[in-house]
């Protein structure tokens, strides 16, 4: 136990300023540059028996606040946190087109990725790769085979990891090229190899599926986009071309997104977008809601409805009488019948605002770790973009060299063999009943190359190289095994047969076709070829969507004969009259409504609420016929609370006729001439209007305050509403 005892010393101010840099509040700015300063490769040495505070917050407490942000935080180039990379890699390596369980997939990926976490967590990550219900992702990676949640309630409703299956979905490859995988740089986790630092997708991925995370000091909110939008903002950074502004976009959504109208609104502050859910007006009782604001979700907002029609205050009536659900785990659609009053007031105030069918999406909090591993904040979009493509041409650039030279080397393999093959039959080489030094000392001086025995086999790799080795499974591999040496193997290993006329004009052809290809990709612009993936990506994009489409319409299908046959199927006695009443209630299609229309949202300019011009002046009525609704004006408060000789008040006991007079005497105070600057004076609370002492008393009278024109003057100028509010009671009423 004395042995791992470890003491904390406290050994100048610094200890102090650093530990309160790290937790304490005031400190955000600094604790972030604290974070940014972060060097790959610090350690604590844990040998010593006393640790300075100073070393253990930079050499110890720093290594945890940054696995807390890595987990957290995506990083821009293809929007994966560390566990999502893992996951891919492991799907990649295994070449996964086939269904696993999830809990079986999740323990293969512990296993070869080095992953220290819990196995249902990384279970989960599947699952949330794998989700496609509208608010998820636009391009899920993995395909979900059974049920991987629903918007009902937001993916908490998939099942168990060990009922459903997945695999590779079929945008993983045309998102994630192979033929990038071996110019990655590949972590080492005590001397296995895993997944690389990052990947480099054709898209930028974080735009497509969108991201959100917490972590020390930072946190990150990223809206979905249309994977063909950004295609096209890609394709005009390639050629040059001014990039165009994007709104959010997520799959299968049918409400409205719209860009919030801001005034004097900063650029580089981010921009605001209003969601609104889908509502039909069908009768002046009845409104039929088909679409929820995005990340609201059907059973809660089954839930909210549920408060309106049983509110918790009993003598509270509801708002709606009843409501009726049609809706799939796919689709929204709620019938809700109410008062006609209360549709109409709804109308007033607006039906979106008042059933909540509106939310926001902002993107004035896009932080995401940057090629160089930094935390940085994005503005827009469009700067997410031009970060990454500047990052991917430099790749696009490194692939085609990296093709060059292994097309290069298989031309140089094959003419080698051709040569070889050639000075045998022709007896210039003699290899029978001969040393294999002494032969390989002739090659050299023949001008042989060595090369290694197995080569990377590509697209345009001859199947005539029975000779070489190849990856089990009949895969190649994506990286060449460390510490392979060159030789002369791949010419003295060859099958006898090989030495026919056949066998060599089929390499000599072979090698024809090579040199065209070297040729090719010599010609061969990297943007080219980056426009190539892109075209092959919105290709594969329209197939998985035709597909999707085809689904869903077979099960719309089942579902409506299903329901033709439960309506039809009557059955006998009382259960069977209950039982096709029911199926009669629910139509086969609703009557046709009335769209509505979702408000234009503003921006409104900030204001101080201390300095704000005061408003017109107005006396709220008090209804001497409501004793238990009755609340004093805001004069009768200020007078009850500290005197009205105080303010240089005078009360009277006329009431309506007075209070007209209030009214127009401060309609002529407010003038359209400067008010002047408003004074700091005590606070005062409201007088809180107890309901027993209320019913116990008369009914009060009505009354009003009349102030003089000089009067009116020194309170507008010395009077702050805000401290009406100080000492927690009640503010609710009108001003």
């Amino acid at each position: 136990m004395q042995k791992n005892t470890k003491n904390f010393t406290y050994e100048c101010e610094e200890d102090g300023r650093l530990i309160e840099m790290v937790f304490s509040k005031k400190h955000v700015d600094d604790r972030k540059r604290w974070l940014n300063s972060f060097q790959p490769g610090t350690f604590l040495d844990h040998d010593c028996s006393e640790i300075p505070y100073k070393d253990f917050i930079n050499k110890e407490l720093i290594l945890f606040s940054r696995a807390d942000l890595e987990r957290s935080i995506p990083c821009v180039l293809d929007g994966f946190k560390p566990g999502q990379r893992k996951i891919m890699y492991c799907g990649f390596k295994r070449n996964l087109k086939s269904d696993i369980k999830v809990a079986q997939f999740a323990g293969y990926v512990s296993e070869h990725s080095a992953y220290h976490h819990g196995e249902q967590s990384l279970a989960s990550t599947i699952v949330g790769l794998a989700q496609d219900f509208v608010g998820s992702n636009n391009v899920n990676l993995l395909y979900p085979s059974g049920q991987f949640g629903t918007r009902l309630q937001g993916g908490k409703d998939s099942a168990s990891p060990r009922y459903i299956y997945t695999r590779l979905g079929p945008m993983a490859r045309s998102m994630f090229r192979e033929e990038d995988d071996r110019l990655l740089k590949y972590l080492d986790e005590d001397g296995q190899s895993i997944e690389p630092e990052w990947y480099l997708p054709v898209l930028p991925l974080v735009l497509l599926n969108g991201a959100d995370g917490i972590g020390t000091g930072w946190s990150t909110s990223i809206p979905n986009y249309n994977p063909r939008d950004v295609a096209e903002n890609v394709r005009r950074y390639i050629r040059g071309q001014e990039m165009q502004p994007m709104v959010p976009w997520y799959k299968g959504f049918d409400g409205q997104i719209q860009r919030v109208v801001g005034r004097n609104a900063a650029a580089d502050k981010g921009e605001s977008f209003s969601v609104s859910g889908a509502v039909n007006i069908i009768d002046e009782r009845t409104i039929e809601i088909v679409e929820l604001p995005l990340r609201k979700w059907t059973q809660d907002y089954k839930e909210f409805l549920e408060g309106l029609m049983k509110p918790v205050k009993k003598d509270q009536a509801p708002f709606i009488t009843d409501y009726k659900e049609y809706h799939t785990d796919s689709t929204v659609h709620f019938i809700v019948t109410m008062p006609e009053q209360n549709l109409e007031l709804a109308q007033q105030q607006g039906i979106h605002k008042t059933f909540k069918l509106l939310g926001t999406i902002s993107t004035t909090n896009m932080h995401l770790f940057d090629s160089d591993g930094l935390i940085r904040r994005y503005s827009s979009p469009e700067e997410i973009v031009q970060e990454f493509c500047g990052k991917r041409l430099e790749f696009y650039q490194r692939r085609k060299d990296a093709m060059l030279a292994d097309e290069e080397e298989q031309m140089r393999r094959l003419d080698n063999k051709v040569r070889f093959i050639l000075m045998v039959v022709e007896g210039e080489l003699v290899i029978s009943n001969r040393k294999k030094a002494d032969i390989e000392q002739d090659l050299d001086a023949l001008g042989f190359d060595r090369l290694k025995k197995s080569a990377k086999r590509g697209k345009g790799s001859s199947q005539n190289d029975e000779d070489d080795d190849l990856e089990e499974g009949g895969s190649s591999k994506s990286k060449q095994p460390a510490g392979q040496k060159v030789s002369y193997d791949y010419l003295l290993s060859m099958p006898l047969w090989s030495l026919s006329l056949e066998k060599v004009q089929e390499l000599q052809n072979e090698y024809e076709d090579k040199r065209d290809c070297v040729a090719k990709i010599k010609g061969t612009d990297p943007k080219d070829m980056w426009l190539s993936d892109i075209d092959h990506l919105e290709e594969t994009l329209e197939v998985c969507e035709v597909e999707e489409a085809k689904l869903k319409a077979e099960l719309e299908e089942q579902q409506e004969r299903a329901r033709t046959g439960k309506a039809a199927k009557g059955g006998r006695g009382a259960k069977g009259k209950a039982a096709k009443g029911k199926a009669a209630a629910a139509p086969k299609k609703m009557p046709a409504g009335v769209a509505v229309a979702p408000p234009v949202v503003e921006v409104k300019a900030p204001s101080k609420r201390a300095k704000a011009a005061p408003a017109k002046k107005k006396i709220t009525q008090v209804d001497s016929d409501s004793e238990e609704d009755f609340m004093p004006s805001l004069m009768e408060r200020l007078a009850a609370k500290s005197g009205s000789s105080a303010l240089g008040l005078s009360k009277t006991t006329s009431s309506a006729p007075k209070r007209k007079q209030m009214s127009k005497r401060t309609d002529e105070t407010d003038s359209p001439s400067p008010q002047p600057k408003t004074k700091t004076v005590r606070k005062v609370s409201p007088v809180t209007m107890k309901k027993k002492a209320v019913t116990s008393r008369a009914k009060p009278k009505k009354a009003a305050v009349i102030l003089s024109e000089s009067e009116e003057e020194d309170f507008d100028s010395d009077f702050d509403s805000d401290a009406l509010c100080d000492d927690g009671s009640d503010s609710d009423f009108e001003m």
